[in-house]
């Protein structure tokens, strides 16, 4: 009915993977990029032959990486951040009570009812009973919260707004809409005192001052982290502009494809496919690739330079290091050591590689001045 020509597509893509797998193993190259394809023999009854040109790992020549600077603040915690994280920690514990003769105001909770029209006509989604929205929280359409604000109980009105350009529905998108509001119910939040008895509540401490204490101790080992991250990536911005190297186009390619994949992944977490982000945005998939592209640039660029100073000052993963990794793996992700030996076995040499950078950026950050 169809002749074997309709299936050859099928049994390439079969035959290809093993033996580009073995062709890849049998040139001791170090691939850096997926292979681009071109076929030059596919024909009933003859043997397959096609070409993979692929990326492989660029010479590095290091310049100077000991000795560099970075200009990094010394972190403090100030008397503001301290304040700000009191109040989230007096948000945490607000008890909400009900208000009663007084309108809406900013940080109010209320309940509503909405129906939403444009051109008079109800769209799928604009309708709602006793709805809870938090005045001041930015989570309706812009200037829907805005004017409620002075609403009583009981109370009905109708709100103008225009949905945004990149609204996630396209059929809204810029359009006007009027939404018809009655307000049910107004509560409100009841921050704690902050005084002892709220320490020894939310705390281990007694005492607020105590308190005080731990909170400021946690804000500056958080902004500590910062400031290392900070500065490990400006010594190593440094290190890579003293190198020479020539990063290959597919390469890059290849990193930007693998961020965008990740970055779809994320937004799989929040209940968002990639492919309906592309539709908000407008974007294609080669933009969104392009857009990456520097980032994977920057991305190589390091990491090849660590790998460099790696080699050069003769840094290596011990077993004790592979160890201990295995253990902060286990500890993270609540798993046994075992398993996570067992899971990572054959991942075993890019964990090494991965502890010997790590190694080379601590002597970075060793070495600077």
């Amino acid at each position: 009915m169809y002749g074997a020509d309709v299936f050859m597509e099928d049994a390439v893509n079969d035959l290809l993977p093993d033996a580009y797998e073995e062709a890849c193993n049998e040139s001791g190259l170090e691939i850096m990029s997926r292979p681009e394809i071109d076929y030059k023999q596919v024909e009933h009854g003859k043997a397959i032959i096609v070409d993979a040109v692929v990326a492989v790992k660029p010479e590095v020549k290091l310049g100077e990486y000991k000795g560099l600077h970075a200009d990094v603040e010394e972190p403090t915690v100030t008397e503001d951040e301290l304040a700000a994280r009191l109040k989230e920690e007096q948000e945490k514990n607000a008890a909400e009570s009900d208000v009663e003769g007084r309108p809406v105001k900013e940080g109010d909770t209320v309940h509503l009812d909405y129906a939403g029209t444009i051109d008079g006509v109800p769209f799928e989604g604009g309708t709602a009973q006793d709805q809870e929205l938090v005045i001041g929280s930015h989570s309706f359409i812009e200037g829907f919260e805005e004017q409620m604000v002075g609403m009583n109980i009981g109370e009905e009105k109708d709100l103008n707004v225009t949905f945004p350009e990149a609204y996630h529905a396209a059929e809204l998108a810029g359009k006007p809409a009027v939404f018809h509001v009655k307000v049910n119910a107004i509560s409100e939040k009841i921050l704690p005192e902050l005084d002892d008895e709220f320490a020894s509540e939310v705390s281990e401490f007694e005492t607020l001052d105590a308190y005080k204490e731990s909170l400021k101790a946690e804000i500056l080992k958080s902004k500590q982290e910062l400031a290392k991250t900070d500065k490990e990536n400006k010594l190593l911005e440094k290190a890579v502009e003293n190198a020479e190297m020539d990063i290959p186009d597919m390469m890059i390619e290849s990193q930007a494809e693998d961020l965008v994949r990740d970055f779809g992944q994320r937004l799989e977490m929040q209940g968002l496919r990639l492919e309906q982000y592309l539709q908000y945005t407008g974007m294609t998939m080669p933009q969104m690739v392009e857009q990456y592209k520097e980032q994977a640039k920057k991305r190589i660029q390091g990491r090849l330079v660590l790998e460099a100073i790696a080699k050069a000052e003769g840094l290596e993963a011990t077993e004790e290091d592979l160890e201990n990794e295995y253990k902060k793996m286990a500890e993270q992700y609540s798993m046994e050591v075992e398993k996570v030996k067992e899971y990572m076995g054959s991942q075993e040499d890019g964990v090494k590689e991965d502890l010997a950078t790590q190694k080379a950026l601590d002597l970075l950050v060793a070495e600077a001045k």
